[in-house]
């Protein structure tokens, strides 16, 4: 499954690749010889666009949006909180991506996805380490109020602890 998501990033990578180059040169340049080349810029010592060389996947899109494809993370919208206190990382999403406790719940977070991931509030009252596939991070809400979340490794994904009192 590893081997299918890492293909699957090349061929993307690859495609926006090609996409990009197609578009430089509908630009239209008319300057030739070697100060008129292209260049792709790819972090250093890698041959493979979207990818640093500890492994991990760089962005390939922005976070605005994704492509319309199978499995691909997709934006989520605004929905009615869910009670409980486990959130699930999966498919590059938090599931339920809102939740609602009261005051004095721990939340517990597990990545199940093959990337790493974090959790961290946008209010800085927690940043977990990075966690690897079936790693834990759990935190107590204290206080009343709402907690936005993001990935800082994907800041694409977004969620939101309710507390109640």
């Amino acid at each position: 499954m590893r081997q299918f998501a890492n293909n699957r990033r090349v061929l993307v990578a690859g495609l926006g690749a090609i996409a990009l180059v197609a578009a430089l040169g509908a630009c239209g340049s008319s300057a030739t010889g070697p100060a008129a080349e292209s260049t792709l810029a790819f972090p250093a010592g890698t041959a493979t666009p979207g990818f640093v060389p500890n492994g991990n996947a760089a962005p390939l899109l922005p976070a605005s949006g994704m492509p319309s494809m199978p499995g691909a993370p997709t934006a989520t919208t605004a929905s009615a909180p869910v009670t409980g206190t486990a959130v699930a990382i999966q498919s590059f999403a938090f599931a339920p991506a809102t939740l609602s406790v009261k005051v004095g719940t721990t939340v517990t977070w597990t990545n199940r996805d093959e990337e790493p991931h974090t959790v961290s509030a946008q209010n800085g009252s927690f940043h977990s380490p990075g966690m690897g596939t079936g790693a834990t991070y759990s935190f107590t809400f204290t206080r009343a109020g709402s907690v936005d979340y993001v990935c800082t490794i994907h800041p694409f994904m977004h969620g939101t602890v309710v507390v109640t009192p």
